[in-house]
Parts: C-alpha cells; sequence; structure tokens
C-alpha cells in the first residue's frame, strides 16, 4: 500500500498556525516524520488560498522537498499556485484534483500534461456524487478517461478517486465506494482514496477503527494507493498483515479473513470471529456499519 501522507492539511488548526508565521520546520519536521512513518508521497493542502496561494504553494513545496525525497501531492483548487509550484518542484507531482465538473474538466488536465503530472481525478460532476458504484464508474469512463486521453496524459499518470464519504450521514456511499475501486482497476489507470473521509463526523477516538478496517475492506477489493495518516502505527500494522498474510494473531487471521472476502466478493462470515474477544467484536460491528449492514450510530460500538 502506497501512503500519500495528509497530515499537511489547512484545517489542522497548528497547520494554518505554522503556514500563517511561515515556520519552515514545523512543515520539514513533519514531512520527515510521514516519510520515516512510510508515506511513499506527501499531500500539501493550502485549501483554495485564491489570493496568495501562488506564494504559499512554491514556499511551502521549497520548505518540503529540502528536506525529503518523495513526490509531493498539490491540494488546492487554485490553478495559478499549482503551476508556480511545478515550476520548481524536484520529482513528479501529483495535482489534487479535478472532478468531471466542466470548468475543472477542461483546464486541470491541461495544466497536468504541461508540467508532466500526476492527476487525481474524481468522480463527481455538477450535480454531485452518485450513491452507486456503477454511476462513479461511469463519470470515470465518459469523462475523466477520455478528456485525459483528449490532452495527451498518460493513463499511467491517472489516479482516479471514487470518493470516500463519510458513514456517519453518507453510510449508503461506503459499500458502493469499494466496488467502484475494483471496478475502475480494470481500466488501467490508477485508483486512490482519501481514507479518513470515511469516518469524517465520527467521535475523534472512534475514527481510528474504522479508518483501519475500511482500510482492510479496500485493499480486498485491490487498492494500493490511498491519501492517509501514515503516523496511525496501528493502521500500518494491519497493512502488514494484510501485505504479509501474518496469522500468527487471532486478529489478523480475522483481518485477512475480512480482506479475502472483499476480494472474492462475499461478507465476512461470523464463524471467522471469536464473539469472545473484545477487539474482534469491535472489528465485526465495524465491518457491518461499513457494509450498510447496520445503521451506523456514535453508539455502534456497544450496541
Amino acid at each position: 500500500m502506497k501512503i500519500i501522507g495528509e497530515n499537511i492539511h489547512i484545517l489542522s488548526s497548528k497547520v494554518k498556525e505554522a503556514l500563517a508565521n511561515r515556520d519552515r520546520r514545523f512543515f520539514q519536521d513533519l514531512a520527515v516524520k510521514q516519510v520515516e512513518a512510510g508515506a511513499w508521497a506527501i499531500d500539501l493542502n493550502i485549501g483554495p488560498q485564491k489570493k496568495l496561494g501562488h506564494e504559499i504553494l512554491p514556499w511551502l513545496v521549497g520548505a518540503v522537498q529540502e528536506v525529503v525525497d518523495a513526490p509531493l501531492s498539490l491540494d488546492t483548487t487554485n490553478l495559478g499556485a499549482i503551476e508556480a509550484a511545478c515550476e520548481i518542484i524536484k520529482q513528479q507531482p501529483i495535482i489534487n484534483s479535478t472532478s468531471a465538473e466542466p470548468e475543472r474538466l477542461e483546464k486541470v488536465p491541461l495544466v497536468a500534461k504541461k508540467y508532466n503530472t500526476k492527476l487525481i481525478a474524481l468522480t463527481m460532476e455538477s450535480e454531485g456524487i452518485p450513491v452507486a458504484a456503477d454511476a462513479r464508474v461511469n463519470i470515470a469512463l465518459e469523462k475523466l478517461i477520455p478528456r485525459c486521453e483528449e490532452v495527451g496524459l498518460p493513463l499511467t499518470d491517472l489516479m482516479i478517486d471514487p470518493l470516500a464519504l463519510t458513514v456517519s450521514g453518507c453510510q449508503q456511499y461506503v459499500p458502493e465506494c469499494v466496488e467502484a475501486v475494483r471496478t475502475l482497476l480494470v481500466t488501467g489507470a490508477g485508483v486512490q482514496v482519501g481514507l479518513s473521509n470515511v469516518s469524517n463526523a465520527v467521535p475523534h477516538e472512534m475514527r481510528p477503527l474504522i479508518n483501519r478496517v475500511y482500510c482492510v475492506m479496500l485493499m480486498g477489493a485491490g487498492l494500493d494507493t490511498m491519501i492517509a495518516d501514515p503516523l496511525d502505527h496501528k493502521q500500518n500494522e494491519f497493512i502488514q498483515i494484510v501485505e504479509q498474510r501474518d496469522e500468527s494473531t487471532a486478529v489478523g487471521r480475522l483481518l485477512l479473513a475480512l480482506h479475502d472476502a472483499v476480494a472474492a466478493q462475499e461478507e465476512l462470515s461470523p464463524a471467522a470471529v471469536d464473539m469472545t474477544d473484545p477487539e474482534q467484536v469491535a472489528i465485526w460491528k465495524t465491518v457491518q456499519i461499513l457494509l450498510n449492514k447496520v445503521i451506523y450510530a456514535d453508539s455502534y460500538l456497544r450496541v
């Protein structure tokens, strides 16, 4: 699993303050920690930054690439800022992102082609994000991929994102994203997901387990790239268990059973769960909400 580190994000109050103060050391330390924890790339999310983005993003790129040798994901809707950053970036960057909305689809792939970047493309239209996996796949097949082919962007540089949405309020979307990943992989384009979106609006202490279990399910569907927190060491353990097929623990065997069930387009059997083990029961209950089998509530683990 290739992780694009999500920790430099403008929604973090610490990041926002460090950006306002141009605290170079803060961003360098955070980038190094993510790479040391296993991040393949680093996402630099500065938000829209309509007025100062063309100054802020190149400054941030300059600071981070002084200390890490990893691809950088340029995460802003400000295309001027992205172009300014591309002028000084050392490795092939990732533009995060375009959608199938006409204005974005017209302009962003052209910038990606001009600067030879990778491009994350969201299965979202002006009307919003469809629930069904097939509808999301159709956006990729009918709009995102053809537009990238039209401008000459190699399919291998396209990363389609079928959009993970929160289990709190958008629960019906959650299993459909898994199925969209499975189908999109056959297009030949890359596929990636913003993992932690699945637990947005969930109480903070409950978010990690939901993210980790969903990660295993997405890996079962074939996903190999995600925007996530590389500093979540338990998440990294789950990934390692799956990748190494580590059956040395009961929890490891359960995670592999979950992964294999998703891969086979089947549901995890309750027979795979030791219902006397609280950790396994928590994973089982989390699978049920992620499959939309049980209605999510903040108290779901206590029910």
